[in-house]
């Protein structure tokens, strides 16, 4: 199937199809141009033969005419047969029964030419006998009368000219028609060669160039050569790339003045955050003790400074991905145990159903692990309904985690949009619970573990019988420390 794929592809592309042009212009125009000359000169060819043995026929009848009396015997007969047959040919005399011919070569009279002379007309027929061709001219000698005029006599002459030198040249007009005909072939792949070539050069260098522009490489220019469509197309790539990498450019300068934003703010927010911190342990301390909405206000400073260096953490966390400096500590980490530790020091033990297979042992990052697994269970624990059900199972090159709640499950519309940054399901609500940056924290931390050429993934769906489900897969023999993107 490949194969004929393959040649079913050769056999469309452009190189093949301009060669079948050529080819096919080249072969319609010489077979129409050969046959028509080959059929004209075949027609004059044997229309000057023919017009030459009727007059040839009628000059010598003129020799031997008027016919002196009738019936003629069988000795008048011979004797005008011998008379009117030359080297060209040879004649035949008919009187009713009786027959004469000047040579011994069977004359091929057809009734149709016999039927045409009794009539009293000149006739003549190509006929071929035994592969010969042979050209038959018939009339009848006239008798005159005393009166001065002229009746049938019905005395029939037939002059039998050989067509062979004819044909002959007609042959050698039919050889030189098809060796045109070759020749015009060969030249017409020729110039179809050429043309291609001309044509499809530039063809392939846009094809190129377009494929390394697709690939990243915005530099990538092409040769205008002349004045034609083709210079036109390749001035319009080079204005287009140029125009995309100036574009480009300008969005990548923007990203990364933001994403050097984000993490100057973050880091520079580190500090006084830690101050806030303080003070808000502080404030922790003495909430109880102070009145009314004074101890709600300290315990929502707390709260918010909490949520606050939660963001922060997120967008440095974040800022590493971008910046591709985000790198595993890798380490041999039994999955089931890095699970249940994960969902001990949370204090979701008793709230979630685990189903953990033991001494599953892979080589990944611990701590990103359990910042995976912490986020897709917080998040069933906010947007789905209990109880969360995280299940551990591993084949001999991956590992894979599913947490799956009984909430309402995913909306079609949010699916795509889940692990994007900051994404809000309702647009309606102004603030979310968390940094909305979990889910997609999650997904790089997921991608960051590689084994050739497996990559670690998140992805989200709907369990058939309702809820969310999160499927987490990485690679058991993580060898690559992450970094690129």
């Amino acid at each position: 199937m490949t194969f004929w794929r393959s040649v079913a592809a050769q056999a469309s592309s452009l190189r093949v199809r301009l060669l079948l042009a050529f080819a096919l212009l080249g072969v319609t125009t010489t077979a129409v141009v050969a046959s028509g000359s080959y059929f004209q000169a075949r027609t004059v060819i044997l229309q000057q033969a023919q017009d030459a043995a009727v007059m040839s026929l009628t000059d010598q009848l003129t020799k031997v005419y008027p016919i002196a009396q009738l019936p003629p015997t069988q000795n008048d007969l011979d004797l005008l047969a011998q008379r009117l047959s030359d080297r060209e040919g040879f004649a035949v005399v008919i009187y009713r029964d009786m027959r004469a011919q000047g040579s011994q070569t069977p004359a091929p009279l057809s009734p149709e030419l016999r039927a045409e002379v009794g009539d009293g007309q000149i006739a003549w027929q190509r006929v071929s006998q035994h592969g010969r061709p042979w050209l038959l001219i018939g009339t009848q000698l006239r008798l005159e009368r005393p009166d001065g005029t002229a009746h049938p006599s019905g005395l029939e002459v037939y002059s039998v000219r050989d067509l062979v030198p004819e044909q002959q040249s007609i042959d050698q007009l039919a050889t030189r028609a098809w060796w045109t005909g070759g020749l015009s072939l060969l030249l017409a792949v020729l110039l179809a060669l050429l043309s291609a070539r001309g044509v499809l050069r530039p063809v392939r260098d846009l094809g190129r160039a377009a494929r390394r522009l697709g690939e990243g490489d915005l530099s990538t220019r092409l040769t205008v050569r002349g004045v034609d469509e083709l210079a036109d197309v390749a001035r319009t790539f080079n204005d287009t790339a140029g125009t995309l990498e100036r574009q480009v450019g300008e969005l990548r300068r923007m990203e990364s003045d933001a994403r050097r934003f984000v993490a100057d703010v973050s880091h520079e927010l580190r500090t006084p955050l830690a101050a806030m911190t303080a003070v808000t342990d502080v404030l922790d301390e003495e909430a109880e003790h102070l009145p009314g909405d004074a101890g709600r206000a300290a315990r929502l400073v707390s709260q918010e400074t909490q949520n606050l260096t939660h963001l922060v953490n997120d967008l440095i966390e974040i800022s590493r991905f971008d910046s591709g400096t985000a790198r595993l500590a890798l380490d041999d980490v039994d999955v089931g145990a890095a699970v249940t530790a994960t969902l001990r020091i949370r204090g979701w033990t008793d709230r979630v159903r685990a189903d953990l297979p033991p001494a599953v042992v892979a080589r990944l990052d611990p701590r990103r692990l359990d910042v995976i697994v912490a986020n897709l269970v917080g998040n069933a624990f906010r947007h789905g309904a209990e109880p969360v059900t995280v299940r551990v199972s591993a084949d001999p090159d991956w590992v894979t985690i599913e947490v799956a709640d009984q909430g309402p499950g995913l909306d079609p519309e949010v699916l795509p949009h889940v692990f994007d940054r900051f994404y809000k399901a309702d647009t309606a609500r102004t603030r979310s619970e968390g940094s909305g940056l979990g889910l997609a924290i999650s997904w790089e931390n997921a991608r960051l573990h590689r084994h050739g050429e497996r990559r670690g993934a998140l992805v989200a769906g709907n369990a058939p019988g309702g809820g969310a489900v999160f499927t987490l897969r990485l690679p058991r023999e993580t060898t690559d420390t992450g970094g690129a993107r």
